[in-house]
């Protein structure tokens, strides 16, 4: 099979020839994303792999049909960057890496909530320019704070084991209760609950009708005065605009967030050198208490190696004519 990656950086290109050495897979890697500008590269391959910013919408994947590939073989577990009802109607198959490593994106998002609450990240800075003051760096116990939890799929569950071990009162909202989790004394709430009790609140639940800007100006209203917000999921659960809002009245005491609503015209690139056109982003950088990763929660070694080799065993069950077990339909 040939299969074009696209939005490919150095590292998967390691990865993916490390774990393929021994297949008969033949990779093309593309550094740009997939769009309807660049998915003519796509001629003559029978998949492609792509990631969080590619765009396979009704038009790339019309495009993609007429060009003969078969399969969209996601390296990540969301997929709302694809059309499935189109991709269905052009008999391409789709599918994902449902679960890589939820230990990655949970314990970055509790490094988010240290970073922010400690201000270590000011620490440091200060320290290496010889100032050993500690004004303004002060923080708070997280041992008896209430930490709300939005999502409890295998990230959020795995989150709030964590947030449990730190002594904090874990809320959570979903439409699936987890008895694990109640068993280890999480208590289920109503999403309005939720956010009126959380000093932090995190999200971990999918993108999607119901849940996009779930973060807006209401539910920020309703919120405690000083409340942490912290998204490694995906960047349109929070309205920018609101927040920024919440951030400039100090009704939002702290915002961490992995991943933005327009983060495809900026994360994974080094745009050092160039101004930057985004005005929100370059707002939200200029608040003192709101810090940005580039979708890095994922970026783990071991998360790595289950995204390659989960890819690699998907794209070989279709060739192979086997059940898709982590199909998308």
């Amino acid at each position: 099979m040939k299969i074009a990656v696209f939005s490919t950086k150095s590292y998967d290109q390691d990865y993916f020839e490390i774990y393929a050495k021994d297949t008969n897979f033949s990779f093309s890697y593309f550094e740009t994303d997939l769009n309807s500008d660049t998915v003519s590269l796509t001629k003559g391959f029978d998949a492609v792999c792509i990631f969080v910013n590619d765009n396979a919408n009704d038009e790339v994947i019309t495009a993609l049909s007429e060009n003969g590939v078969q399969l969209i073989a996601l390296r990540c577990a969301g997929f709302n960057n694809v059309d499935i009802k189109t991709a269905k109607n052009h008999n391409i198959k789709v599918v994902r890496v449902p679960a890589y490593s939820p230990e990655a994106v949970a314990e970055h998002a509790v490094a988010l909530i240290l970073t922010l609450n400690r201000k270590t990240h000011k620490a440091y800075n200060r320290v290496r320019e010889g100032n050993f003051s500690l004004k303004n760096l002060i923080g708070f116990n997280l041992s008896g704070k209430t930490v709300g939890v939005i999502g409890t799929g295998t990230i959020g569950a795995t989150f709030c084991k964590i947030m449990n071990g730190f002594g904090c009162k874990v809320i959570a909202f979903d439409i699936q209760k987890s008895d694990a989790l109640i068993a280890l004394g999480v208590e289920y709430k109503s999403l309005d609950d939720v956010f009126k009790q959380s000093d932090i609140l995190s999200l971990h639940c999918p993108l999607n009708d119901a849940t996009k800007h779930i973060i807006d100006n209401d539910s920020i209203a309703i919120m405690k005065d000083g409340v942490m917000i912290i998204n490694t999921s995906r960047g349109a659960l929070i309205d920018t605009v609101a927040a920024i809002k919440g951030l400039s009245d100090k009704k939002i005491g702290y915002l961490g967030i992995d991943v933005y609503e327009q983060e495809e015209n900026l994360f994974f690139e080094d745009l050092s050198e160039r101004i930057i056109q985004d005005d929100l982003i370059l707002r939200l950088n200029s608040f003192p208490n709101v810090l940005v990763t580039s979708h890095q929660a994922f970026f783990t070694r071991e998360a790595m190696i289950e995204i390659t080799t989960t890819t690699l065993k998907n794209i070989e069950a279709y060739k192979n004519d086997k059940k898709l077990e982590n199909e998308v339909t």
